[in-house]
C-alpha cells in the first residue's frame, strides 16, 4: 500500500502532521478516523447481508408464480 515509504519518510510526515494539528488535536481526529472506518465496515456488513438475503426473497416468488399455474 505504501510502497517505497520508508521509516523516515513515516517519521518525517508523523511530524508535519504533528505541527499542523498539534499534540491535543491529534487524539480527536484518530478517534474520528477509527468511528468512520467502523461506520464504512458496517456499512459494508449490511449491505452484504441484504444481497445474500435478497435471492431468498426471490425463490419464494417464483414458487407462488409457479403454484398458480
Amino acid at each position: 500500500m505504501f510502497g517505497n515509504i520508508g521509516t523516515g519518510e513515516i517519521i518525517l510526515i508523523l511530524l508535519v502532521v504533528l505541527i499542523l494539528f498539534g499534540a491535543k488535536k491529534i487524539p480527536e481526529l484518530a478517534q474520528g478516523l477509527g468511528k468512520g472506518i467502523r461506520e464504512f465496515k458496517k456499512a459494508m456488513r449490511d449491505v452484504e447481508e441484504e444481497i445474500k438475503q435478497e435471492p431468498d426473497k426471490i425463490e419464494p416468488k417464483k414458487e407462488k408464480s409457479d403454484e398458480k399455474n
